[in-house]
Order: structure tokens, then C-alpha cells, then sequence
């Protein structure tokens, strides 16, 4: 199967290959200098167009005609004129990358960093983002994670309203921008996961429709129609999808995808789109000798996400478990309502350290029936956890991050249990310092029957969390401008004292044997006076974990060999309330573990 779009040949022609099946003809036509300039497309068996065009220059402008209709194309690489202007051709050969010698990083070395470019920086561009991946290296993370950049319309937007998946967003830079910054991230060692959306299209500027029978009217979607990945025509559909994966893989070098919503892809058939498109994506890896990642994103609590084709599983890298995210928050903040009415108990968060989900088949009060199934036997580089990321905060009605809802030392023993868990952590954009700028929903539509309808659409979400207050207009510029980060704060202040705990911490897990290896067999859990006590077991090296949710100080006799502090919250050097605790501890002595606090120690014989 060729690649979809346009590609330039060696020759200097462009090759256009566009599935089509809904039409009976297709043209392309060009606009260069200002003459029109029409060439009609072959059509095969199959329903895809081809073409051969010489004597044309990237940058022009095009669109597909159809029945006197005229379109962008929907495997477009660029929309200079946003989601309803024409395409422009892209050369994909006319990069320059530095990145020859970068073959990626293992799953298990992933310490995730998930940002917005629109508000990652005050610019909102791929440009002004290189300028901040050095903060990036500094604290410790490894993995870039950006949230969805194809195309969608105006200028603010999430991402997930994208309705051309081929072309890069043109007010962050387009493709030059793009493979600018995941070339500047590789030259530092930080691996890049690009965001996809594959269960739904966005609602404006979305012809795909007119070409394609993408969309399945057997299956629902919160977001809009679901994909048609097992009916009619799926046959294409499916391919249209893979190859966008495959291209961002290909011509942008990214180390993986994050696949949104995995849940909302719905596919009967014998061999589902997942399973189909992990297969793909493995052979890619093995011809061009890369470490290619896909990560899920599903709300199911299923192990047949990430577990291996031949056991009838989907063969995903991994997947994220909500659990940790929705039990941290539930202990921290004491909040019940939504699906947090589910998560209340230490002892919860006790069995996700060991088990990857609370809910693996035990009953749902929320969801009124029993949900998921065990992982407990997976990997735990298999899951990614966090406390924090751009849904789980844009989806309260004001937008509040974890800063504004708990205390600052309810903030470090988050930062702890997240770090220094098992499993791969996910920080969002300005967690390290404690950013309080909130992450509110935006969008840029320009249709106002659409604009009205998203505003109605997110007063009725937020009456499941019995949240009677108005939401911020999400159409508004201001709602936009009051989510950038406020970069200068970080060195300030209980920010600064923030940052420098994050950077503690993940140093810490990436030097220690007992916390890098990520073997759920060598995590042992321990609850005690209402603390969770975790225990990491490592060559020749041991940590005890102790955490505090309570708002009470606890007396903990110490079990076990001798030990050396290593990290105590509570203490002044990070911003805290007390001098110090026991530099060392033995057998019976007792430990005070100050309220909402993480103590850390290794064993020293």
C-alpha cells in the first residue's frame, strides 16, 4: 500500500494518492500564480485516486474537485488558511534532521511530560517551546508528550477538534515546526509521543464524509460520529488510519502515539483496529531499527489494551489507568462526587501500587455494574499513572489544578506516590512548580450555531459532578489567555521549593536501582495507622515509602533493618513545617510522620 497524500519524487513530480471511494471522478487543481491549473485523477478498483504532477512547486495551493465541488484534500499536509481554506503541497524531503544517530528510548525509561503548545508558552508555538525543553531536561523527565496538533479550526483549540489528522496545526508552525522541535528534543535526549485522535473527527471544516465512508452510524461517541473500523468500506478506513500513524512515525520521527480515548474505537471484526494497527506499527519499528511506542488511552480497566495478540489482545506498548489519578485525588481533596464517589480508602491505593487497577472486576457504584478486569500479572511499565493531566483539570467547571484545590504539603506527597510508583508517570505542564493558572476547555469555532451548542454541551457535563455554577465561555479569548503558563513563578517562592522536590524525586527514581526497575513483584504494601507504607526492592538496595494522607501526624514503629533518611516532605528544605526527622532509624524505634507528608529511606545494611 502506498502512503496517502502527496509526495514529491526524486524527479522533482508530486504523486498524489487519495482513497476516494464516493466519487466517481477526481481532479486536482492548482493555483499557481494565480492560473488555474486542473489535472484529473485514475481512479482504481479499490477506490483510490492517482496521480502524477510535474512542474509544480511546494507551497502551492490546491483543492479536490468533485462534481464541480471543490475541497481540501483529506490526507492534506498543510493548511496555511485554516480548516476550510485550500491545501498546500509539502515536501517532506526538504527538512534537514540532525537526529541520524536516535533510535528512541524503552518504555520503562518513559518519565512523561504532557504540555498544550498553545499554552505551554506565551508565543503558543512549536518555536517558543524548544526555548523551554531545556527546564524540561533540568527536571529530569524524559518524555515529551504533546497534546494533539492536527489540524483544526481558528487558533485555540485543545486539539481534539482536528479534522484533517495529516496536516499540522498552522498557528504553531505547521510541519517545519513540528519536526523543528521533535529534532530539538532528540538532540537532547528526550524522546517525543505525539497525541492522536482516532475515535472521532471534529465538526468544522470535516469533508472527509463527502469522500469516504468513515463514520458508523451502529455505534455512539460522546464527541461526534464514531469511525466506521468494521463496516462498509472499513477496509479503507482502517488503512487511512494506520498510514497516519505510520506518518508521523515516518516523516516527523516522533518515539510514539498517544491514542486518545481507545474506548470510543469501536471494531467488531475478527481482528480489531488496534491489534491490526500494533501489528503495523511493529514491523515498521523492525525495518528501520527504532523504539516506536503506543500508548492507550481508555477508561475500560482492560488488559486486553496492552496484552499480546496471540492471548487475543490488542498488543499496545501500554495503557493509562485512571485509578491512581481518581484515588490520589479522592484522598487528597476528599472530594465524592462524579466518579470520584468510587475512590475513598488508602486501601485502594494500597492495591493499585500492586495490581495496576482498583476496579478489575469488583463493582462500580458510579457506573452501577461491575468493571474491569485484573492486570495484576502485567508488567508495570505497562501503565501509565498521574496525578494531574489536561482532561482530569480542564474538565472541572473552573479548571482548577491540583495547586489550587489542596495544601502545598498535600502537593509533595502527591509529587511522592507519583514519582516514585511503579509505574511510568505522567506530569502536566507546570505541575513541577505548582502552576495555578487553571486549564479550561477553548475552542476558536466559527460557526455560532456550533459555538452555542459547545457551551450548552459543557454545562450538561458538569452537572454529573453537581457543579450549578457557570462555566467559562469556552469561545472566549480570555478563557484562552488565562491558561498560559506563568513560567516566571517557578522560581518563587513554595514553587521553587516545588520544582526543586520534583527534581529530588525523579533523580532519586532514575539513580536507584529498587525504582527504576519496574517489577510489581519486587513492590510490597504495608498499611499502617492509616499510612501506606510501600516498600521497593532492588539489587542490593531497599526503600521504604511511607505516606500520610491524613491530616493528623502519625507514630509509626519502625519494622525492618537499619535505615538512612532520604527524603522527609515535612522538612524546611522543601518548604515545609519541621526541622528534620531521624537522619537513621532501627528496629522499634519510633518514626513520626508529619500530616500529608512522604518520608523516603534505604535500608543501610
Amino acid at each position: 500500500m502506498k502512503s496517502l497524500g502527496s509526495y514529491y519524487r526524486q524527479d522533482g513530480s508530486c504523486e498524489f494518492f487519495i482513497w476516494a471511494p464516493l466519487c466517481k471522478e477526481l481532479s486536482v487543481v492548482f493555483h499557481p500564480n494565480h492560473e488555474e491549473k486542473t489535472i484529473a485523477l485514475t481512479k482504481d478498483d479499490r477506490g483510490y485516486f492517482h496521480g502524477v504532477i510535474s512542474n509544480i512547486n511546494p507551497g502551492t495551493r490546491y483543492l479536490l474537485e468533485r462534481d464541480k465541488t471543490r475541497r481540501p484534500d483529506p490526507a492534506s499536509f498543510f493548511q496555511p488558511e485554516d480548516v476550510l481554506g485550500p491545501s498546500a503541497l509539502y515536501d517532506h524531503r526538504a527538512f534537514s534532521w540532525t537526529d541520524s544517530k536516535w533510535r528512541g528510548i524503552d518504555l520503562s525509561e518513559m518519565i512523561i511530560y504532557e504540555l498544550h503548545i498553545g499554552t505551554f508558552t506565551e508565543a503558543g508555538t512549536f518555536a517558543s517551546a524548544i526555548d523551554r525543553l531545556d527546564d524540561l531536561c533540568e527536571l529530569g523527565v524524559t518524555t515529551v508528550e504533546i497534546m494533539p496538533v492536527a489540524q483544526f479550526p481558528g487558533h485555540r483549540n485543545w486539539g481534539y477538534d482536528g479534522v484533517y489528522p495529516f496536516a499540522v496545526q498552522h498557528s504553531y508552525g505547521g510541519p517545519d515546526g513540528l519536526k523543528s522541535f521533535v529534532d530539538a528534543a532528540h538532540q537532547r535526549g528526550l524522546a517525543v509521543v505525539l497525541d492522536v485522535v482516532y475515535n472521532h473527527l471534529g465538526p468544522e471544516g470535516n469533508f472527509l464524509p463527502e469522500y469516504m465512508p468513515c463514520f458508523s452510524d451502529h455505534y455512539k461517541t460522546p464527541w461526534g460520529q464514531a469511525i466506521n473500523f468494521d463496516g462498509a468500506y472499513s477496509y479503507g478506513v482502517r488503512e487511512y488510519f494506520i498510514a497516519n500513524a505510520l506518518y508521523w512515525f515516518e516523516h516527523f520521527h516522533v518515539d510514539g502515539l498517544r491514542l486518545d480515548a481507545t474506548h470510543g474505537i469501536f471494531d467488531m471484526s475478527a481482528k480489531h483496529f488496534l491489534a491490526d494497527l500494533s501489528q503495523r506499527v511493529e514491523e515498521f519499528a523492525h525495518l528501520h531499527k527504532r523504539k516506536l511506542h503506543l500508548i492507550a488511552e481508555s477508561d475500560l480497566n482492560d488488559r486486553r489494551v496492552i496484552d499480546t495478540r496471540e492471548r487475543g489482545g490488542y498488543g499496545l506498548s501500554a495503557q493509562w489507568s485512571d485509578d491512581f489519578h481518581h484515588i490520589v485525588h479522592a484522598l487528597l481533596t476528599q472530594e465524592s462526587n462524579g466518579y470520584y464517589q468510587d475512590f475513598s480508602t488508602p486501601e485502594q491505593l494500597a492495591k493499585m501500587f500492586k495490581e495496576s487497577f482498583i476496579y478489575d472486576g469488583v463493582f462500580s457504584e458510579f457506573r452501577k455494574r461491575y468493571h474491569g478486569n485484573s492486570a495484576a500479572d502485567l508488567p508495570a511499565e505497562r501503565f501509565v499513572v498521574c496525578v494531574q493531566n489536561h482532561d482530569q483539570i480542564g474538565n472541572r467547571l473552573k479548571g482548577e489544578r491540583l495547586s489550587s484545590l489542596v495544601s502545598f504539603e498535600a502537593q509533595k506527597l502527591a509529587a511522592g506516590a507519583l514519582i516514585l510508583s511503579p509505574y511510568l508517570p505522567l506530569l502536566f505542564m507546570g505541575q513541577e512548580y505548582g502552576e495555578k493558572a487553571p486549564f479550561l476547555y477553548f475552542m476558536s469555532f466559527q460557526d455560532e450555531k456550533m459555538i452555542q451548542a459547545v457551551r450548552d454541551g459543557r454545562r450538561r457535563e458538569f452537572k454529573e459532578f453537581n457543579w450549578n455554577e457557570e462555566p467559562a465561555d469556552p469561545y472566549a479569548l480570555d478563557t484562552f489567555a488565562r491558561c498560559k503558563l506563568n513560567w516566571a513563578s517557578k522560581n518563587e517562592g513554595e514553587h521553587k521549593f516545588l520544582l526543586d522536590f520534583y527534581k529530588k524525586l525523579i533523580s532519586l527514581r532514575k539513580a536507584s536501582a529498587a525504582l527504576y526497575w519496574l517489577d510489581k513483584d519486587d513492590v510490597q504494601i504495608d498499611l499502617r495507622e492509616g499510612a501506606v507504607i510501600m516498600h521497593r526492592l532492588g539489587p542490593q538496595q531497599y526503600f521504604k515509602i511511607i505516606m500520610n494522607f491524613q491530616d493528623h501526624a502519625i507514630s509509626l514503629p519502625w519494622v525492618g533493618a537499619k535505615s538512612a533518611k532520604v527524603i522527609n516532605s515535612s522538612e524546611r528544605q522543601w518548604g515545609g513545617p519541621t526541622l528534620a526527622a531521624q537522619e537513621l532509624i532501627n528496629f522499634s524505634e519510633v518514626l513520626v510522620v508529619a500530616p500529608r507528608s512522604i518520608l523516603v529511606y534505604e535500608g543501610c545494611e
